[in-house]
C-alpha cells in the first residue's frame, strides 16, 4: 500500500499549486467493456500556478492517452501506477486521461458484485479514503474540491445513480444507454459516487425549507420483498425536518437517494445525495428492535454528513474526528427527540461509550484532534475514538457552553463556510462568538491531548448522613491530563416497591485531583450515589462500596439512562481487573433478564460471553461456561413467546452451546421442535446461526452446511456457508480458510471477513496454536499486498486474541521488537492485539484471586 501513499506535506504543497475553487471534471465511464475493466475518460479544467508541476491521482491497470493543454504526454513516462505527473502547467490548464480501470472486489473503488439469486451485476463506488482515484484521474484530497459532471454507459435495463439527478438518458447502440448527470456543487472528490445495476426502486419525497427534496430507495432485485420503505422514509424525512430546524440551513443538494449495496465495508457512506447503505440493513429474517434502531442511526448519521462533511469538509483528514463526530452526536440527538427511540443516549452509554473507553486505553489511544501524517494513518483511524468519543466530547461541550449556544455556533458555522474546507479552529471561533466562552484550555484539554480519567466518589458519613462529598479525579501516568468536566451527581434511594428512584441532581464543574460537592452534605445516604448522572461528560465512573452492592442487587431496577451507565460501569471495571468475571457473569445473569432495552440486554449479553473466552481463569473457564449456558437457557424459556428479548437469549445460548443434550436442543429447532422454545421464529438467518454453532463443536457436516446453502442460494447464503467451512474444528479446515484468506487475494471482501470471522473459534484453540507464527510472518506481506480494507480485515481478524496466555503474549512482544521495517499503521493494529492479551492476562489474575 505505501507506493499509493500520500503524505499530509504533498497534499498542503499541491493545494498551494493548484486552485480549488476552478477545478471542473468532466467524467465519461463506459461500463459495457468486460467484467473486470471499463474505460474511463476524464477532463479536468484547473487552474494553477503558472510553471508549477504537479500531478493527478490515478490507480489504473492501463493508461492510454495523456493530454495536457492540447499537447500529447507519453503515458510510459507520466504514469507511475498511481500518480500521473502534469509538468509546466499554465495558469488555466485543461488535461484529458483515457484508462482503463478495474472494477474491485474489496469494496473499494467501482466494486462488482454478481448476484447469485439472478446473476444480475451490481455496482457501488467507495471512494473514502482516496479511492475515487481507482475510477477517474482526479486531485484525491478533501481541501481541493471540485464540480462533477458524470457521463456513463451501461447495459440499457441497469438503472444509475450519482450525486445529482440525470439530465438525460438516451440510446447509443443495441442494449446500451448513455447516462448524462448534471453537475455537481462543489465537493471533495471522495463523496462523489455512481451506483450502477438493475437496482430495485421506491420513490417519496420531502417537503422543507427549500422546497420538494425528492427521495430514493435502492435495492437488489432479490431483496425487493424485504425492502421496508414506509420505515426507511419515515426515519429519512423526520431526519430531515429535525436538521434542517437545528442546523439552520436546508438540505443542500438536488436530491436525496438511499441506496442498500451489498458486500459493504462499513456501515454506511455519506456521499452527497447518494448514501450508499451496507444491504445487511435490509432485514431477511426477523430481527430485535434493536437493529432496527441501529439502522435508523446509520440513515441519520449519513444524512447528518450533508451539512458536516458534505457542505462544510474538513481540509485534510486531521479533523477526520468533526466529520465523523459530529456526524454520531448529531444522529443520537435526532433519534432521541425526533423518533420512537426516545432513549438513544441509553444506547450511546452502553454501547458506543464502552468503544471509545476500550479505544482509549490502548497503547494506540491518540487525541480526538489527531496527527494524521498520511493516508495510512487516517485509515487505521476510523476508531472508537474519532466516532465515539469524540461524540461524548460533542455532548461534554454542549454541555459545557450551552445547546442554544452551541447549535447557534454551529449555524453560523455552516452559514460562513458553505461550500468550503475548514479545520477545528474555525468551528471553535463560532462556538466561542456565540457562547462567550474562551474554549482554548477547553480544547486543549479534550481535543489535544489522549486518554480518559476516572472519576470516584470519596465520601464520609456522620450518622447516616454525608459529611462530605468529593469527586476524585485521577488519570494514567502515560497520559496524565485531568480535565474539567461538567457532570451531575444523582442520589438514588429504594422506594416502597423496591425500585431505585432519584431523589436529589446536583450538576456542577469538575476539575484538578478533588472537587467538593457542598450541596450533598447532610442529604441521608444514598443506596446508590451515581457519578455522570444523565451521561453528561467521557469518563470513567466507579461506585463506592455501597452502591457498588445496591447495582449487583437491584441494577433492573433503575431507569433506562442511570442504568446503562452503571452496566458500563461495572463492564468497564471487569476489564481494567477490579470486577471478577465469575461476579460480572452473576451479576448478568441476576439482572439481566428484567432489562428493557433489548440493544442493553445485546450488549451485555456479548461481552459477558467475552469475558467468559478471555478473562476468566481458565482453570474455571468450563464450569462459568456451563453456568452462562444454563442460564441462558432459563432465561430464554422464560421470554415472552416470539418477543426481542426471546430472540435474544437464544442467539446468545446457541452461540455458547457444546454439550451433548443442548446440541440436540439445537437440532430439533433447525427439524422445526415448537416444543424446545415455544413462539420462536426458527427463519433464514436464525437456522444459519444454529447451524454454524452445530458446525463449531462437531454436530454438523459438510452435507449439513451444503443442505443450507441449497436452502439460501443467495449471496447471504454464500457468506453463512464460507463463514461455517471455516469454524469446522479439522486441521484441514483451518489450513484451507488459511490459504483462501491469507495466501492469496482470491476471495471477496464479504467471503474474506466471513473466513476470518470462522477461523478462530474457541472450543478450537488447540486448533489454531500454530498459527500464532504463521500470523506474524504474514503481516508485513499482506500489509504491503492488499488493499487496506483487506489487510485490515487480515490483520485484526486473524490475531491470536483467543490464546489469550502468556506465552502467546511473549510470542507477539518478542516479534513486535525485532521485525524490520513494519509500517507504523500495520504495527499499530498488532500493538492493540497485543494490549487484548495483556489486558486479558491481568482479568485472568483477577478471577483468580477471587476463588473462594
Amino acid at each position: 500500500m505505501t507506493g499509493t501513499n500520500l503524505t499530509r506535506a504533498e497534499a498542503r504543497g499541491r493545494a498551494e499549486d493548484v486552485q480549488s475553487s476552478s477545478i471542473e471534471y468532466a467524467v465519461e465511464l463506459d461500463l459495457t467493456t468486460g467484467d473486470k475493466t471499463f474505460r474511463s475518460s476524464t477532463t479536468v479544467r484547473f487552474r494553477a500556478e503558472k510553471g508549477t508541476s504537479t500531478w493527478l491521482d490515478l490507480i489504473a491497470p492501463a493508461v492510454h492517452e495523456v493530454t495536457l493543454n492540447g499537447v500529447p504526454l507519453d503515458s510510459a513516462e507520466v504514469f507511475t501506477g498511481s500518480r500521473v505527473t502534469l509538468p509546466k502547467l499554465t495558469k488555466n490548464n485543461e488535461l484529458t486521461v483515457v484508462a482503463d480501470a478495474a472494477y474491485m472486489r474489496t469494496g473499494e473503488g467501482l466494486h462488482r458484485f454478481v448476484d447469485p439469486v439472478d446473476g444480475e451485476v451490481y455496482l457501488y463506488s467507495q471512494f473514502e479514503v482516496a479511492d475515487a482515484r481507482r475510477v477517474f484521474a482526479c486531485f484525491d484530497q478533501p481541501d481541493l474540491k471540485g464540480t462533477f459532471s458524470f457521463t456513463v454507459d451501461a447495459p440499457a435495463h441497469w438503472v444509475l445513480v450519482s450525486n445529482s439527478p440525470a439530465a438525460e438518458v438516451s440510446d447509443v447502440r443495441d442494449g446500451v444507454r448513455r447516462w448524462r448527470f448534471e453537475t455537481t456543487p462543489v465537493m471533495s472528490p471522495y463523496i462523489a459516487a455512481i451506483v450502477a445495476g438493475p437496482y430495485h426502486e421506491v420513490r417519496d419525497e420531502y417537503i422543507g425549507r427549500n422546497g420538494t427534496v425528492p427521495l430514493g430507495l435502492f435495492c437488489r432485485k432479490s431483496l425487493a420483498e424485504h425492502l421496508d420503505p414506509d420505515e426507511l422514509f419515515d426515519v429519512t424525512k423526520r431526519g430531515f425536518g429535525f436538521f434542517e430546524d437545528v442546523f439552520g440551513l436546508p438540505y443542500p443538494f438536488a436530491k436525496y437517494d438511499q441506496l442498500f449495496v451489498p458486500e459493504f465495508n462499513a456501515g454506511a457512506m455519506e456521499n452527497a445525495g447518494a448514501v450508499t447503505i451496507r444491504d445487511e440493513y435490509v432485514f431477511r429474517s426477523r430481527v430485535t428492535d434493536a437493529a432496527f434502531e441501529r439502522r435508523a442511526e446509520v440513515i441519520l448519521h449519513e444524512l447528518a454528513h450533508m451539512w458536516f462533511g458534505d457542505l462544510v469538509t474538513m481540509k485534510w483528514w486531521d479533523d477526520l474526528w468533526l466529520n465523523e463526530s459530529f456526524a454520531t452526536w448529531a444522529s443520537v440527538l435526532a433519534q432521541s427527540e425526533a423518533t420512537r427511540w426516545e432513549e438513544s443516549w441509553t444506547t450511546f452509554a452502553v454501547t458506543e461509550k464502552l468503544w471509545a473507553l476500550r479505544q482509549d486505553q490502548l497503547p494506540s489511544t491518540h487525541p480526538v484532534s489527531a496527527d494524521i501524517r498520511d493516508l495510512e494513518d487516517v485509515q487505521v483511524n476510523f476508531d472508537g475514538i474519532t466516532y465515539a468519543k469524540g461524540a461524548s466530547v460533542l455532548k461534554q461541550l454542549v454541555a459545557w457552553v450551552g445547546r442554544e449556544q452551541f447549535l447557534d455556533g454551529v449555524q453560523a458555522y455552516f452559514t460562513q463556510h458553505a461550500w468550503g474546507n475548514t479545520t477545528l479552529a474555525d468551528l471553535f471561533a463560532h462556538l466561542e462568538e456565540q457562547s462567550g466562552r474562551d474554549l482554548s484550555g477547553w480544547g486543549q484539554e479534550w481535543l489535544q491531548t489522549a486518554g480518559v480519567n476516572t472519576l470516584r466518589p470519596a465520601v464520609t458519613m456522620n450518622d447516616g448522613t454525608y459529611a462530605s462529598v468529593a469527586i476524585e479525579q485521577t488519570a494514567d501516568p502515560s497520559h496524565p491530563t485531568l480535565r474539567s468536566h461538567r457532570v451531575a451527581v444523582g442520589l438514588y434511594d429504594l422506594d416502597d416497591s423496591g425500585r431505585l428512584v432519584r431523589r436529589t441532581r446536583v450538576e456542577l464543574d469538575v476539575s484538578g485531583e478533588r472537587t467538593n460537592v457542598p450541596e450533598l452534605v447532610g442529604e441521608p445516604r444514598a443506596a446508590l450515589l451515581l457519578i455522570n448522572d444523565d451521561d453528561l461528560t467521557f469518563a470513567k465512573v466507579r461506585l463506592d462500596e455501597v452502591s457498588r452492592q445496591t447495582v449487583v442487587d437491584s441494577i433492573a431496577t433503575l431507569p433506562s439512562l442511570p442504568r446503562a451507565l452503571c452496566w458500563t460501569a461495572m463492564t468497564d471495571m471487569l476489564r481494567d481487573a477490579e470486577l471478577p468475571t465469575r461476579d460480572y457473569v452473576e451479576l448478568v445473569l441476576r439482572g439481566i433478564g428484567s432489562e428493557s432495552a433489548i440493544t442493553v440486554v445485546q450488549h451485555v449479553l456479548q461481552t459477558a460471553r467475552m469475558a467468559i473466552l478471555l478473562y476468566a481463569d481458565p482453570a474455571e473457564r468450563m464450569r462459568l461456561s456451563a453456568r452462562w449456558v444454563t442460564g441462558l437457557r432459563e432465561l430464554a424459556s422464560s421470554a415472552e413467546p416470539a418477543s426481542d428479548a426471546q430472540l435474544a437469549f437464544t442467539r446468545a445460548w446457541a452461540s455458547s452451546v457444546a454439550s451433548e443434550e443442548h446440541a440436540a436442543d439445537l437440532w430439533a429447532l433447525l427439524n422445526g421442535s415448537e416444543d424446545i422454545l415455544p413462539g420462536l421464529a426458527v427463519d433464514t438467518d436464525l437456522r444459519w446461526h444454529l447451524l454454524q454453532r452445530l458446525v463449531i463443536i462437531g454436530h454438523a457436516s459438510d452435507d449439513d452446511i451444503d443442505a443450507e446453502l441449497e436452502r439460501d442460494n443467495t449471496a447471504s447464503g454464500e457468506r453463512h456457508a464460507t463463514m461455517a467451512r471455516a469454524a469446522r474444528p479439522t486441521e484441514q479446515a483451518k489450513l484451507d480458510a488459511w490459504l483462501s484468506a491469507v495466501e492469496t487475494d482470491e476471495l471477496p471482501n464479504a467471503l474474506l471477513t466471513a473466513t476470518v470471522q470462522g477461523f478462530a473459534q474457541p472450543e478450537q484453540r488447540t486448533l489454531l496454536l500454530p498459527y500464532v507464527d504463521h500470523y506474524l510472518e504474514a503481516v508485513p506481506r499482506v500489509w504491503a499486498e492488499r488493499t487496506n480494507d483487506s489487510a485490515q480485515t487480515i490483520i485484526q481478524g486473524l490475531f491470536p486474541r483467543l490464546l489469550a496466555d502468556a506465552s502467546t503474549a511473549s510470542r507477539v512482544r518478542e516479534w513486535l521488537d525485532t521485525v524490520d521495517e513494519l509500517p507504523q499503521a500495520a504495527r499499530r493494529l498488532v500493538v492493540e492485539g497485543l494490549a487484548d492479551l495483556d489486558r486479558a492476562l491481568r482479568a485472568q489474575a483477577c478471577d483468580r484471586e477471587a476463588a473462594p
